[in-house]
């Protein structure tokens, strides 16, 4: 007979600002004999990789650590970022701008990344599973983080509704899908309560014909939305550039630097043309412009679905989404559809 889901929820501390933490070796054995283990970070700038891309890079820390990397060089700690100009910051008390990390660059590195709160592994006892913190570290503050980890044997869908998400008249716009003003989520958990799933996903997924648009859980707060990210999906390089713009005028200093850079998506295309310096200046330039002018799409690995958790933990035999305090879904795009109109599918899974 087959055993129902279990859950474990862990708590960890991060020993550095990026942080790749194995948490297999805390599980032990006690999930080892579910073929299924679904793992969800409750945190904005910490979360998984997809198992298919942890199979590319070996389940290997330090081929992880290099792809993290590639695209924190895009978006470098102290750049002129809105999310930390913290003055600005209307949600945010006196005392708590003294102590709010400026971690814009975080933030944009796990949307960037395509760093998700919450995946669904086969179950491979002996191989690591990689929790991934961004900004463990705040001044000399180690950040304790929560991450929850549920066995089951099987999953079935039990529904599918499609929603639709009203978007601004602006081709570059973000939504919180969280925003009671939507809707959305009330109708989510209303599904979810007479389809009476107490442990489980909901797949949000975009539908197959959106296209110039994906989907990230994240902080929804104005300025990094509105302000940073846009900025980002204008110019994929605009921070890099401006954290580099002192290397352009020492080409000669780049190549023994960036051959050292996971070698992914943009990063590659910039090492391959690093790489061969023995170009004059105003050609390298010509080169960095050109990749300027490239869309988001061909940078960020932004997905086109994303899963919220399902638990009955706090309230035996009533599921409901669990979710850290800052965590939201959002809908991103980087043109606007005709209609002024995204849809989106959620799917009702249950485990057993």
């Amino acid at each position: 007979m087959m055993s129902p889901p279990a859950e474990i929820t862990l708590e960890l501390t991060p020993p550095s600002r990026l942080a790749i933490i194995d948490i297999t070796p805390r599980l032990g054995d006690r999930l080892s004999a579910f073929p299924r283990v679904l793992y969800c970070s409750y945190h904005t700038t910490a979360g998984y990789l997809d198992q298919r891309l942890c199979e590319r890079l070996n389940y290997d820390v330090e081929a992880v650590r290099q792809y993290v990397r590639s695209f924190q060089r895009l978006f470098p700690p102290n750049a002129d970022y809105h999310h930390d100009q913290l003055h600005r910051r209307t949600e945010l008390s006196e005392a708590q701008r003294q102590c709010e990390p400026r971690n814009a660059d975080s933030h944009l590195t796990f949307i960037g990344s395509g760093l998700e709160s919450c995946v669904t592994y086969a179950n491979h006892p002996g191989r690591p599973v990689f929790f991934i913190d961004l900004d463990g570290i705040n001044g000399e503050d180690r950040r304790r983080r929560r991450t929850t980890v549920i066995g089951f044997n099987r999953e079935e869908t039990s529904a599918t509704r499609t929603f639709d998400v009203p978007v601004s008249h602006h081709p570059i716009d973000s939504v919180n899908l969280r925003d009671p003003r939507l809707g959305l989520y009330e109708q989510l958990l209303e599904h979810l309560q007479a389809l009476g799933i107490t442990k489980g996903r909901i797949d949000l997924r975009l539908a197959p014909d959106e296209l110039h648009t994906g989907l990230t859980v994240n902080e929804y707060e104005t300025l990094l939305m509105r302000h940073d990210l846009a900025e980002v999906l204008q110019n994929p390089l605009r921070f890099m550039a401006e954290k580099g713009r002192n290397m352009l005028l020492n080409p000669r200093s780049i190549p023994s630097k960036a051959r050292n850079y996971a070698k992914y998506d943009l990063v590659h295309l910039v090492n391959e043309a690093l790489d061969v310096l023995g170009l004059n200046e105003s050609l390298v330039e010509r080169i960095i412009d050109k990749f300027l002018r490239y869309p988001a799409s061909r940078f960020l690995r932004m997905k086109r679905h994303v899963s919220l958790p399902v638990s009955d933990r706090d309230q035996p035999g009533r599921g409901r989404i669990v979710q850290g305090t800052y965590q939201s879904p959002i809908l991103v795009q980087w043109r606007r559809p005709e209609n002024g109109i995204r849809k989106v599918i959620a799917t009702f899974v249950r485990f057993d």
